[in-house]
């Protein structure tokens, strides 16, 4: 004789009442007119409105004709524990699911959702799943969430894979995955590859910043020198002031006035042979280029380089141009980074003209 199939009744709120998800207000349930059948011969009895109007999947299987209109319809909802598939149907009707209920079946809860299109459960067994995520089991995750088309799952498996990569390895997931799915492997070294190079070209543009942020440093502390004077170089009318606070660009300035002081002395400078004094020249010279009120301007031969960059075209001048650029937007950031108060300050101090043309050493 065949076995008799179980029957298990589903744990409804409140006594068999129900909120339904297309009603405001509680209502009695019917006698169920369908059931759900489990990959182990057990049968849930439902109700099909309520599964109709939580899942359009389900609904198309309802909807369904039959062949004999007096049958019951019956689902089959296989390959994943009868637990599992009670657990689903229970969210079917109150759209609550415990945590340890995630705990226990939170893989095959993700499944279930995917098939039947229940984005609310999905989305509560993706966060579930993230933060249960392991060195043991995140590649069997990735595959789930590659499967279910989950992508802040897939993302946050592909990153933990990438930065804990020598102890995944030696995970019977790993292993299993390099013989049984070499597509999947590869997707995941690409990845890698790719994240690598993002964090060098971030580095790289970081390190790049960087320099431009101190170019406008600089710049700044120029003009600071040279129209305020500071510690021991300032105009040629005004004596520096000894007794004054240190700068808010101190190790910038600092420098600064000891390149100035060596680019006053310096015999070589002459005939071009002083590393140094090369170096004063770019920053007078990049100084120019972003200067926009020479004809006011405290800095030494700003006018005369911009007259002779009018008259002359060198080859290097579209990498200039990207230079004076990058300096000029990584200032305008800079800015934007001070409190208001601050950054009006600053720019009205660079709004004021003065007529001092000449510094002092």
């Amino acid at each position: 004789m065949a076995k008799a199939q179980m029957v298990r009744p589903v744990t409804l709120p409140h006594d068999l009442y129900c909120l339904s998800p297309t009603n405001s207000g509680p209502r009695e349930l019917p006698e169920p007119d369908v059931q759900i059948l489990t990959s182990g011969g057990l049968r849930i009895p439902a109700h099909s409105s309520i599964l109709a109007s939580v899942s359009p999947i389900l609904e198309n299987i309802i909807d369904r004709p039959r062949k004999h209109t007096s049958s019951e319809k019956v689902i089959p909802v296989l390959g994943v524990p009868c637990d599992a598939v009670v657990v689903f149907v229970q969210f079917l009707y109150s759209s609550r699911c415990t945590e340890e209920d995630l705990e226990k079946y939170g893989i095959h809860l993700l499944a279930l959702s995917h098939v039947y299109l229940v984005p609310h459960l999905k989305q509560r067994c993706t966060k579930d799943m993230v933060q249960r995520l392991t060195i043991d089991n995140v590649v069997d995750v990735l595959q789930l969430a590659r499967l279910c088309d989950a992508p802040d799952l897939y993302l946050k498996c592909m990153k933990m894979i990438a930065n804990h990569f020598k102890a995944v390895e030696n995970t019977e997931g790993w292993k299993f995955l390099q013989h049984h799915d070499p597509w999947l492997e590869l997707e995941i070294l690409q990845f890698m590859d790719e994240s690598e190079s993002r964090k060098k070209r971030t580095r790289k543009h970081r390190e790049e910043q960087s320099l431009y942020l101190q170019l406008s440093e600089a710049m700044e502390c120029l003009e600071h020198i040279c129209t305020e004077g500071c510690t021991s170089v300032g105009p040629y009318d005004v004596e520096p002031t000894k007794n004054k606070g240190p700068c808010s660009k101190f190790s910038t300035c600092q420098g600064l006035q000891l390149l100035i002081g060596h680019f006053a002395t310096c015999k070589k400078r002459v005939n071009g042979g002083c590393l140094r004094c090369k170096r004063m020249w770019q920053l007078l010279r990049l100084h120019a280029s972003i200067c926009d009120q020479s004809d006011s301007c405290r800095v030494p031969l700003c006018r005369q380089f911009k007259l002779r960059m009018m008259q002359e075209k060198r080859k290097d001048d579209a990498r200039w141009k990207l230079l004076v650029r990058k300096v000029v937007s990584a200032k305008a950031i800079s800015s934007l980074s001070l409190p208001k108060r601050k950054r009006d300050e600053e720019l009205g101090g660079t709004m004021r003209e003065h007529g001092f043309r000449s510094f002092k050493l």
